[in-house]
């Protein structure tokens, strides 16, 4: 299940969209609360397939760094990460709590799995999974920018890294795609924005 072949940059937009959502005014309401909520947050099934990620969520699976989406499956950026994933997704199956802690270089991030259902009352398991901030740069004011301009999850990610200091190529590295890549989703935070320049953008 947690074999990792390839990194899927492109799809985790559409994480937590694919799959089937409650229904009913009350549901879409909480949906929107999870939006505004300063963390990533996932609601995965017994097998990892996601079935809702919210707003943060999902921009940390966009940018790839050491979560991110496949099949709509959660996945690490690496076999090992995955495995520390599937280990975490077994607690909760069990109704048991488990803190796991990715890293790589200097990057690091901690994923709590809850269990939001009885092992022994539920067929099928359903486990949320809360996402660590990343830095300072990550804040709420950041994010209701992006939203308020209409950016992409990627596009956004790339935001965030020029807001922390970050270069087209190290970027580039960060988010596994190649610099041209970045380079054109620079240009369309520049069109979405109304910005002249990245300096303007970042003041």
């Amino acid at each position: 299940m947690w074999q990792l072949n390839e990194m899927d940059y492109g799809t985790a937009a559409q994480a937590g969209r694919q799959s089937p959502t409650p229904k009913g005014p009350g549901a879409a309401m909480l949906l929107r609360m999870l939006d505004e909520i300063d963390y990533g947050v996932l609601v995965i099934d017994g097998q990892g397939q996601i079935q809702h990620a919210n707003h943060l969520a999902r921009h940390e699976l966009a940018s790839s760094r050491l979560v991110m989406v496949r099949g709509n499956s959660l996945f690490g950026s690496s076999t090992e990460h995955s495995a520390m994933i599937q280990q975490g997704l077994d607690h909760a199956c069990k109704g048991q709590r488990k803190l796991v802690l990715l890293e790589h270089n200097d990057l690091e991030l901690s994923l709590a799995f809850i269990p939001l259902s009885h092992p022994l009352e539920a067929e099928s398991p359903t486990v949320l999974v809360l996402l660590q901030r990343q830095s300072t740069c990550d804040n709420l004011a950041v994010r209701m920018f992006a939203r308020t301009k209409g950016l992409s999850p990627s596009e956004e990610s790339v935001m965030i890294g020029l807001c922390r200091g970050l270069g087209v190529p190290e970027i580039a590295r960060e988010h596994g795609v190649a610099e041209s890549t970045v380079r054109s989703q620079v240009k369309s935070l520049r069109e979405k924005t109304g910005c002249s320049s990245i300096r303007r953008l970042m003041q």
